[in-house]
């Protein structure tokens, strides 16, 4: 009896043991991925290692029951987007309570750099307007780099679902930074 129980526990030593260099090897390719995932969300490089560094613990701890491991990048890519989303929400709910709160507001900078500043704050916040679907595929197009096949494939998603989100999202920007454009005093 004592030496069935020492075969089945080598044997669960043994699957838990190549479970988790499946794992590291899968992560291992895909953690740069999800910190810019992440980066194209908060914007903010230590922001968007903190929630990858989330995410791979929280991968770590679903791998084991993940039926389709070819899959995993997709779905880390997928679980550092909400992640993302999340701190990207709650970080603009405590900006809201702070700005509320905060009366004074002083800050002076070069005319040029305060221009590039509010343009990109511009992008970035018509971007941010966009539906979550439609923002997530033009992040990961437009700013990740990806191209469409790959957005698919990181999104678990057809390609032609994905070109119609890319369209709409880019007709959706350009009618948002046109509205500010116009919307803009001219010198």
């Amino acid at each position: 009896m004592h030496e069935t129980l020492s075969r089945h526990a080598g044997a669960l030593v043994t699957i838990d043991a190549d479970l988790e260099r499946e794992f590291e090897e899968r992560l291992r390719e895909s953690a740069t991925l999800a910190v810019r995932v992440a980066y194209g969300v908060v914007r903010n490089h230590q922001d968007a290692e903190e929630i990858a560094q989330e995410a791979f613990v929280r991968a770590y701890r679903s791998f084991s029951s993940l039926r389709d491991r070819g899959a995993f990048r997709a779905w880390l890519v997928r679980l550092t987007w909400r992640l993302a989303i999340d701190r990207w929400r709650s970080d603009r709910r405590r900006k809201a309570r702070e700005d509320a709160s905060d009366t004074t507001a002083v800050a002076s900078t070069a005319e040029a750099m305060a221009s590039a500043n509010e343009r990109a704050r511009r992008l970035w916040r018509a971007i941010d307007e966009l539906p979550e679907k439609l923002r997530q595929a033009i992040v990961l197009s437009a700013i990740e780099g990806y191209d469409v096949r790959e957005v698919a494939s990181l999104l678990g998603l057809p390609e032609g679902t994905v070109k119609s989100r890319l369209f709409l999202a880019r007709k959706g920007l350009a009618q948002r930074l046109q509205c500010l454009v116009n919307a803009t005093p001219k010198p």
